[in-house]
C-alpha cells in the first residue's frame, strides 16, 4: 500500500487538493499497477511563518522588499 505525503504552503482551495490527490492516485496506479483503493495520500499544509529557506521564513522572504 503506497503512501504518498505531501507538504504544501497553505493557500490551495479544496478543489486544488482534491485534484492532487486523485493525480497521485492515478499516478501510482499507472506507474506501479496499485490498486486505486490501496494508494493512500497525505497533504499536509504549513504556514508560511513555519516554512524556512535559506534560514529565513516563507513570511519574512515574501514581505523583504524585492
Amino acid at each position: 500500500m503506497p503512501l504518498i505525503h505531501v507538504t504544501l504552503l497553505d493557500g490551495r482551495s479544496p478543489q486544488e487538493l482534491a485534484s492532487l490527490g486523485r493525480a497521485l492516485t492515478a499516478a501510482v496506479h499507472e506507474t506501479l499497477g496499485t490498486p486505486v483503493d490501496a494508494v493512500r495520500v497525505i497533504v499536509e499544509e504549513a504556514s508560511p511563518t513555519h516554512w524556512f529557506v535559506g534560514g529565513r521564513s516563507v513570511a519574512e522572504r515574501r514581505s523583504a522588499p524585492s
